[in-house]
Protein backbone atom coordinates (compact mmCIF):
# COMPACT_ATOMS: atom_id res chain seq x y z
CA UNK A 1 0.00 0.00 0.00
CA UNK A 2 1.07 3.39 -0.74
CA UNK A 3 0.06 5.14 2.50
CA UNK A 4 0.22 2.50 5.83
CA UNK A 5 -1.24 4.04 8.70
CA UNK A 6 -1.24 2.28 11.81
CA UNK A 7 -5.08 3.54 12.59
CA UNK A 8 -5.21 0.87 15.70
CA UNK A 9 -2.84 2.34 17.24
CA UNK A 10 -3.53 6.34 16.90
CA UNK A 11 -7.08 5.73 18.25
CA UNK A 12 -5.68 4.02 20.80
CA UNK A 13 -3.99 6.50 22.54
CA UNK A 14 -5.84 9.85 22.78
CA UNK A 15 -2.66 12.35 23.47
CA UNK A 16 -1.73 11.04 19.40
CA UNK A 17 -5.61 12.10 18.22
CA UNK A 18 -5.19 15.56 20.26
CA UNK A 19 -1.64 16.15 18.66
CA UNK A 20 -2.65 15.34 14.97
CA UNK A 21 -6.15 17.46 15.58
CA UNK A 22 -3.66 20.40 16.86
CA UNK A 23 -1.31 19.95 13.68
CA UNK A 24 -4.01 19.84 11.13
CA UNK A 25 -5.37 23.22 12.77
CA UNK A 26 -2.62 24.63 12.79
CA UNK A 27 -1.25 23.00 9.36
CA UNK A 28 -5.06 24.14 7.39
CA UNK A 29 -4.47 27.88 9.00
CA UNK A 30 -0.99 28.26 7.52
CA UNK A 31 -1.88 26.89 4.54
CA UNK A 32 -4.82 29.07 3.79
CA UNK A 33 -2.92 32.00 4.29
CA UNK A 34 -0.41 30.90 2.21
CA UNK A 35 -2.86 30.31 -0.74
CA UNK A 36 -4.30 33.53 -0.25
CA UNK A 37 -0.62 35.12 -0.60
CA UNK A 38 -0.13 33.50 -3.99
CA UNK A 39 -3.71 34.34 -5.37
CA UNK A 40 -2.70 37.85 -4.68
CA UNK A 41 0.37 37.58 -5.64
CA UNK A 42 -0.50 35.87 -8.82
CA UNK A 43 -3.70 38.04 -9.50
CA UNK A 44 -2.45 41.55 -8.65
CA UNK A 45 1.34 41.82 -8.54
CA UNK A 46 2.00 43.00 -12.24
CA UNK A 47 -1.08 45.20 -12.00
CA UNK A 48 -0.49 48.59 -13.68
CA UNK A 49 -1.22 52.51 -13.22
CA UNK A 50 0.62 52.80 -10.42
CA UNK A 51 0.37 56.61 -9.54
CA UNK A 52 2.77 56.39 -6.65
CA UNK A 53 5.48 53.89 -5.27
CA UNK A 54 8.09 53.32 -3.01
CA UNK A 55 10.31 49.82 -2.77
CA UNK A 56 10.69 48.19 0.40
CA UNK A 57 13.42 45.33 1.70
CA UNK A 58 10.31 44.39 3.61
CA UNK A 59 8.18 42.63 1.39
CA UNK A 60 6.78 38.65 0.51
CA UNK A 61 10.06 37.23 -0.33
CA UNK A 62 11.20 38.45 3.04
CA UNK A 63 8.32 37.72 4.93
CA UNK A 64 8.33 34.18 3.64
CA UNK A 65 12.20 33.94 4.42
CA UNK A 66 11.30 34.73 8.12
CA UNK A 67 8.38 32.27 7.76
CA UNK A 68 11.03 29.51 7.19
CA UNK A 69 13.26 30.70 9.68
CA UNK A 70 10.41 30.48 12.00
CA UNK A 71 9.61 26.91 11.39
CA UNK A 72 12.83 26.00 11.63
CA UNK A 73 12.75 26.53 15.30
CA UNK A 74 9.32 24.85 15.65
CA UNK A 75 10.18 21.57 13.61
CA UNK A 76 13.34 21.12 15.13
CA UNK A 77 12.54 22.12 18.73
CA UNK A 78 14.84 24.93 19.38
CA UNK A 79 13.88 26.55 22.60
CA UNK A 80 11.22 24.22 23.44
CA UNK A 81 10.13 24.72 27.18
CA UNK A 82 8.45 21.41 28.80
CA UNK A 83 5.37 22.95 31.12
CA UNK A 84 4.64 20.02 33.63
CA UNK A 85 1.93 21.84 35.05
CA UNK A 86 -1.17 20.44 32.95
CA UNK A 87 -3.81 23.26 33.29
CA UNK A 88 -1.07 26.18 32.57
CA UNK A 89 0.02 24.01 28.86
CA UNK A 90 -3.63 23.52 28.23
CA UNK A 91 -4.87 27.08 28.49
CA UNK A 92 -1.51 28.28 26.25
CA UNK A 93 -2.23 26.01 23.90
CA UNK A 94 -6.08 26.29 23.30
CA UNK A 95 -5.21 30.14 23.45
CA UNK A 96 -2.21 29.45 20.68
CA UNK A 97 -4.52 28.01 18.83
CA UNK A 98 -7.14 30.58 19.01
CA UNK A 99 -4.88 33.30 17.93
CA UNK A 100 -3.77 30.82 15.01
CA UNK A 101 -7.35 30.54 13.68
CA UNK A 102 -8.35 34.34 14.40
CA UNK A 103 -5.41 35.66 12.69
CA UNK A 104 -5.78 33.12 9.89
CA UNK A 105 -9.60 34.54 9.61
CA UNK A 106 -8.60 38.27 9.88
CA UNK A 107 -5.76 37.47 7.28
CA UNK A 108 -7.58 36.23 4.62
CA UNK A 109 -10.92 38.44 4.81
CA UNK A 110 -8.42 41.22 5.59
CA UNK A 111 -7.65 40.55 1.61
CA UNK A 112 -10.93 40.52 0.64
CA UNK A 113 -11.60 43.49 1.92
CA UNK A 114 -8.27 45.24 0.29
CA UNK A 115 -8.98 43.61 -2.84
CA UNK A 116 -6.94 44.82 -5.88
CA UNK A 117 -5.38 47.66 -3.82
CA UNK A 118 -2.68 44.80 -2.74
CA UNK A 119 0.84 45.07 -4.24
CA UNK A 120 3.84 43.79 -2.95
CA UNK A 121 5.88 46.70 -2.94
CA UNK A 122 4.07 50.07 -1.78
CA UNK A 123 2.23 51.19 -4.28
CA UNK A 124 -0.29 54.05 -4.39
CA UNK A 125 -2.79 53.35 -7.38
CA UNK A 126 -4.45 55.44 -10.06
CA UNK A 127 -8.14 53.80 -8.92
CA UNK A 128 -6.49 53.45 -5.41
CA UNK A 129 -9.57 53.29 -2.63
CA UNK A 130 -9.15 54.01 0.83
CA UNK A 131 -10.12 51.05 2.91
CA UNK A 132 -11.16 51.73 6.67
CA UNK A 133 -14.09 48.73 6.69
CA UNK A 134 -14.11 45.61 7.50
CA UNK A 135 -10.69 43.95 9.29
CA UNK A 136 -9.71 47.45 8.58
CA UNK A 137 -12.23 49.04 10.97
CA UNK A 138 -10.29 46.61 13.35
CA UNK A 139 -6.74 47.50 13.00
CA UNK A 140 -4.87 49.19 10.40
CA UNK A 141 -3.24 46.86 8.97
CA UNK A 142 -4.83 43.33 9.51
CA UNK A 143 -2.53 41.42 6.91
CA UNK A 144 0.42 42.64 8.89
CA UNK A 145 -1.30 42.25 12.20
CA UNK A 146 -3.05 38.43 11.78
CA UNK A 147 0.55 36.86 10.65
CA UNK A 148 1.97 38.92 13.92
CA UNK A 149 -1.19 36.98 16.07
CA UNK A 150 -0.42 33.91 14.17
CA UNK A 151 3.43 33.78 14.76
CA UNK A 152 2.50 34.22 18.84
CA UNK A 153 0.22 31.67 18.72
CA UNK A 154 2.48 28.86 17.23
CA UNK A 155 4.85 29.85 19.77
CA UNK A 156 2.48 28.85 22.31
CA UNK A 157 0.93 25.71 20.76
CA UNK A 158 4.16 24.58 20.51
CA UNK A 159 6.02 25.95 23.73
CA UNK A 160 8.96 27.58 21.94
CA UNK A 161 10.37 30.98 23.93
CA UNK A 162 12.83 31.06 20.45
CA UNK A 163 9.77 31.55 18.08
CA UNK A 164 8.22 33.97 20.26
CA UNK A 165 10.95 36.16 20.88
CA UNK A 166 11.90 36.42 16.88
CA UNK A 167 8.51 37.54 16.77
CA UNK A 168 9.16 40.06 19.20
CA UNK A 169 11.90 41.30 18.00
CA UNK A 170 12.37 40.24 14.25
CA UNK A 171 9.21 40.21 12.47
CA UNK A 172 7.54 42.82 14.23
CA UNK A 173 10.36 45.42 14.30
CA UNK A 174 10.28 44.75 10.00
CA UNK A 175 6.27 44.81 9.82
CA UNK A 176 6.47 48.23 11.71
CA UNK A 177 9.07 49.71 9.24
CA UNK A 178 6.74 47.94 6.18
CA UNK A 179 3.53 49.65 8.02
CA UNK A 180 4.72 53.53 8.36
CA UNK A 181 6.45 53.33 4.98
CA UNK A 182 2.76 52.76 3.95
CA UNK A 183 1.07 54.88 5.82
CA UNK A 184 4.14 57.76 4.85
CA UNK A 185 2.61 57.17 1.43
CA UNK A 186 -1.34 56.85 2.35
CA UNK A 187 -1.83 60.54 4.45
CA UNK A 188 -0.27 61.94 0.87
CA UNK A 189 -2.89 60.62 -0.77
CA UNK A 190 -5.92 60.54 1.22
CA UNK A 191 -6.96 63.45 3.35
CA UNK A 192 -9.09 61.17 6.34
CA UNK A 193 -6.17 58.67 6.93
CA UNK A 194 -4.65 60.60 10.10
CA UNK A 195 -8.14 61.11 11.33
CA UNK A 196 -7.91 56.86 10.72
CA UNK A 197 -4.68 56.48 12.10
CA UNK A 198 -6.19 58.38 15.47
CA UNK A 199 -9.31 56.16 15.88
CA UNK A 200 -7.70 52.50 14.87
CA UNK A 201 -4.71 50.89 16.16
CA UNK A 202 -2.03 49.57 14.26
CA UNK A 203 -1.28 45.94 14.84
CA UNK A 204 -3.94 45.57 17.69
CA UNK A 205 -7.82 47.16 18.18
CA UNK A 206 -8.07 50.16 19.44
CA UNK A 207 -10.25 50.16 22.64
CA UNK A 208 -10.09 52.93 24.16
CA UNK A 209 -9.96 55.31 20.61
CA UNK A 210 -6.98 57.31 21.76
CA UNK A 211 -4.64 59.52 19.84
CA UNK A 212 -2.16 57.28 18.07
Amino acid sequence: MLFNFDLSALFSDPNKIFSVVVNFVVFLSVFSVVVAVLIDFIEFHQRKQTKKEKNSIVETGTMFFFFFFFYFFIRFSVGIVNVDFLPMRLFLLFLGLFMVVIGCLVNVAGRFNLGKNWSNQIKIYNDHHFISSGMYGLVRHPLYASIIWMFFGASLVYSNWVAFLSNIFIFIPFMYYRARQEEALLETEFAGYKEYKRKVGMFLPNLFNKKQ
